[in-house]
């Protein structure tokens, strides 16, 4: 059985949506979904069963684990003020890793981030040739929540920007410079790591199932192998969503004058390379890594059409 914590969040509803038609047919193993504050109402059915579980309150997940053989830990606190971050990235993991050792659970898979990394800049790092530099709080917290995973001999993937439906960070911040801060910098060539939730969840879930065990301690960098630059993600997304393109372009310090602290987390990401290498995480998933970012946004466009006429 597979235990997945944050089913139905982004990434963990995607994966979800992987692991759970197979269940059901009886082409792997059981899944059991950890809930928190929302109801899975379209993942019932043979195979799969729900669990309540809070990972701030560790006496709530006595019992979690029982009976599993693999915890898929998707769930992190994003954004949140710092006290939350620690209490579910670093303290919950460490109470749900304590339940799956009291359990026998034998595998420890953990969806990470990239952006433990820190600003940057970084230009094609692999696994283990970079040492992290967290700047916010979600990001130490999860960083510490990730040793914790990586010293009980799991596996971290860390993605860095995922796109998709779902996705309320990627593709609406592009959105919204695009709005307010009509410029390139250093005319849109620095590149970076995307990857489709898609397929991120894909690979994540084939990990899961994996007869082979996966190696231990072990960080893969969840991202598509081919790096975009920034010009070309604000491209994709103007033209999709019949935005105006930027005529101008600025240096950094220039824009960083413009745009103001509030903007200077995403106006680094946006500035600098960020992209890494992740060959490893396609090889041990089997999975492809995908077609990329003009075929997989075109498919995503009319969930992005919606949801932001939404907002």
């Amino acid at each position: 059985m597979i235990l997945v914590t944050g089913s139905t969040g982004f990434l963990g509803t995607s994966v979800a949506g992987r692991l759970c038609p197979l269940a059901a047919r009886g082409r792997g193993p059981a899944v059991r979904l950890m809930v928190h504050e929302r109801e899975v109402t379209d993942r019932q059915g043979k195979g799969v069963e729900t669990v309540r579980g809070d990972l701030s309150d560790p006496a709530s997940l006595r019992g979690t684990c029982d009976g599993v053989d693999t915890v898929l830990h998707i769930a992190a606190a994003v954004g949140k003020d710092e006290e939350t971050c620690r209490a579910v990235n670093e303290e919950g993991t460490r109470a749900l890793l304590a339940e799956a050792r009291r359990a026998g659970v034998r595998h420890i898979l953990q969806m990470g981030t990239s952006a433990v990394y820190g600003d940057g800049p970084h230009a094609g790092p692999a696994e283990g040739e970079v040492t992290p530099g967290p700047t916010s709080a979600t990001s130490v917290s999860r960083l510490a929540g990730e040793k914790l995973v990586l010293a009980a001999g799991g596996t971290v993937v860390r993605p860095y920007l995922v796109y998709g439906r779902g996705d309320t960070w990627v593709v609406p911040a592009v959105v919204q410079l695009l709005r307010h801060f009509p410029y390139w910098v250093d005319e849109g060539r620095p590149r970076l790591s995307l990857v489709a939730a898609d397929d991120l969840a894909a690979a994540v879930a084939a990990l899961a199932v994996r007869p082979q065990r996966l190696p231990a301690g072990r960080v893969l960098h969840g991202c598509h192998p081919e790096p975009v630059r920034v010009r070309d993600l604000v491209a994709e997304v103007a033209g999709g969503l019949g935005l105006q393109l930027p005529e101008r372009s600025l240096s950094l310090e220039e824009a960083s004058a413009r745009i103001g602290a509030a903007g200077g987390r995403l106006l680094r990401m946006l500035s600098a390379d960020h992209w890494f290498t992740s060959s490893r995480l396609w090889q041990l998933s089997g999975c492809p890594a995908g077609p990329g970012l003009p075929a997989r946004f075109a498919q995503y466009l009319p969930w992005y059409r919606s949801a932001l006429t939404a907002q």
